[in-house]
C-alpha cells in the first residue's frame, strides 16, 4: 500500500513537472470596443488554463492600433499572437515572411474548419500568415417597404434597378433614389462592374499590377456615371453638400427616401435598425450587368489571429489559436465579437446557441454563395483606395472624363504596386 501511493505521488509531481515544463507566457495584442476586450480576455483564461499557458493582453481601440503594430513589428516588440487587419497582410508580409507560416502546425491547429478559399485569402507567397476570423463581404441591401410603396419587386439585376429609379422617382419624389453609391461605394461599384465584365479582380497575381485595361476600367466608370444620370444614385456633389453624413445616420435612409445600399455583410444592423418601424432591410442575390462573366462579389476575411514569427513560444500560441477558434471553451466565450466566424465549427456552435441573428446569417449567406475571383488585399491599400477615390472625386466633379480618370488609376495603382517588386 506504501509502495502503491509513493508510485502516485512520484507520477502526480511528474504530472505537474511536465506542466510546468511545457507552460509558456505568451502576449496576445487585438484592437476593439468594450465587449470585445471583455469576452477576448475570458477566453484567453479559458484556454490559457486548458493548455497551462499564461496569456497576457494588450488591447486598445482601432485609432493607432496600425502605428502600434507597424513600430513594434519594425522593432522586434510584437506580440506572440496579433490580430491583423487583413489589408495590412502585404504590408507586412509581402514575401510571406513577416510573420509565421501556420501550415506548420497544422497537427496543432485544426485547418479543416477553413475553406480553402479562406487560408488561401490569409496565404502570402504560399505561406498561411494567419488564420481568418470572419469572412465578410459587400451585399445590396433594400428597404422593401419602400419598393412596396412604388409597387415594385426588389430588383434582380441592374436593368430592373435602373428602371426602378424612373418609377420611384414618379411616385415617391424627385429626392427619392433607389440606391446610394456615396463614400467609398463609387470606387467599389466600378470595381464591382469591371469584376463583372472581365472576370478579374483589379489586381492581377501573376504581375502584380492592375488587370483592368484602360478600355475597361473606363467602361466601368461610365456605369458609375450613368448611375447618377439616371437618378439611381445621388451625385458626389449632393452627398458632400450635406457634409458627408454616413448613410445610416442620415433622415433620408431612416425616412426611406434613400432604398437602398452596397454594404458589408457585417453591418446588416447598422443600416435595419435606423428603419424599425419604418421600413424592412432586405439583403438581396448580387445585382448583374448584361455580360457579367462573374458575379464579382467581393469577398475577404475581416482580420486575422497571427502568430510572430519571432515567438519563442509558437507551438503554444498555435494551441491557444485553436482553442480560440476550433475548441468549445474558447468558441462560447469569445462569441460573435468579431462577427460570424469563419471556423465552420464556430458558426455552427454559435447559431445553434442563438448568439448569431438570422438576418446576418442570411447576408452572410449571399456572400458565401457569390461567385468571384480571389479578392487581392492589395485592393484596400490605404495609397490605392485614395488615389482610386481622388480620380473618381474628379470625374464626379467634371474636371476628369471617364477615360481620363481610369488612366490616372491605372498609373497610380501601378506606381504604387512597382514598390513591392523589390
Amino acid at each position: 500500500m506504501k509502495s502503491t501511493a509513493t508510485f502516485l505521488t512520484i507520477l502526480a509531481a511528474a504530472t505537474a513537472l511536465s506542466a510546468s515544463v511545457n507552460a509558456a507566457e505568451l502576449r496576445m495584442s487585438w484592437w476593439g470596443g468594450g465587449s470585445r476586450h471583455e469576452a477576448t480576455q475570458a477566453a484567453l483564461k479559458i484556454c490559457g488554463e486548458k493548455y497551462g499557458h499564461t496569456i497576457n493582453p494588450e488591447f486598445t481601440g482601432w485609432k493607432g492600433y496600425l502605428e502600434k503594430l507597424t513600430t513594434q513589428l519594425a522593432g522586434g516588440t510584437e506580440a506572440d499572437i496579433m490580430q491583423v487587419n487583413w489589408p495590412w497582410l502585404p504590408l507586412f508580409s509581402f514575401k510571406g515572411d513577416g510573420f509565421a507560416d501556420l501550415n506548420s502546425f497544422k497537427d496543432t491547429i485544426d485547418l479543416s474548419q477553413w475553406t480553402d478559399a479562406q487560408l488561401d485569402a490569409a496565404t502570402m507567397n504560399g505561406k498561411l500568415n494567419g488564420l481568418p476570423l470572419a469572412t465578410t463581404g459587400r451585399v445590396f441591401m433594400f428597404n422593401k417597404t419602400v419598393f412596396d410603396k412604388a409597387g415594385l419587386d426588389l430588383p434582380k439585376d441592374w436593368n430592373e434597378l435602373i428602371a426602378d429609379a424612373a418609377v420611384i422617382q414618379e411616385k415617391l419624389g424627385e429626392d427619392s433614389y433607389p440606391l446610394e453609391v456615396t463614400e467609398d461605394n463609387p470606387v467599389l461599384i466600378i470595381m464591382l462592374i469591371a469584376t463583372q465584365k472581365t472576370g478579374k479582380d483589379m489586381i492581377d497575381p501573376a504581375t502584380n499590377r492592375m488587370a483592368w485595361s484602360l478600355e475597361e476600367l473606363t467602361d466601368a466608370v461610365k456605369f458609375y456615371g450613368n448611375l447618377v444620370d439616371k437618378h439611381v444614385t445621388r451625385s458626389w456633389k449632393s452627398w458632400a453638400s450635406e457634409g458627408n453624413i454616413k448613410l445610416y445616420e442620415s433622415p433620408k435612409w431612416s425616412d426611406g427616401k434613400i432604398a437602398g445600399s452596397y454594404e458589408w455583410d457585417s453591418t446588416y444592423f447598422k443600416y435595419a435598425d435606423p428603419l424599425e418601424g419604418k421600413g424592412e432591410l432586405v439583403p438581396v442575390s448580387m445585382l448583374k450587368v448584361d455580360g457579367a462573366v462573374t458575379e464579382g462579389v467581393y469577398r475577404k476575411p475581416s482580420m486575422v489571429f497571427s502568430i510572430s514569427k519571432r515567438s519563442e513560444n509558437q507551438k503554444a500560441a498555435a494551441e491557444i489559436l485553436n482553442c480560440l477558434l476550433t475548441e468549445k471553451e474558447g468558441i462560447e466565450a469569445l462569441g460573435a465579437t468579431r462577427g460570424l466566424p469563419a471556423s465552420k465549427i464556430a458558426a455552427q456552435t454559435l447559431m445553434d446557441a442563438g448568439v448569431v441573428r438570422p438576418e446576418l446569417v442570411s447576408a452572410n449567406e449571399i456572400v458565401m454563395a457569390g461567385t468571384g475571383p480571389t479578392v487581392s488585399p492589395f485592393n484596400e491599400h490605404p495609397r490605392i483606395r485614395e488615389s482610386f477615390k481622388d480620380a473618381i472625386e474628379m470625374y464626379a466633379y467634371g474636371e476628369f472624363s471617364a477615360e481620363e480618370a481610369a488612366d490616372e488609376i491605372i498609373y497610380n495603382v501601378n506606381d504604387i504596386l512597382e514598390k513591392y517588386d523589390q
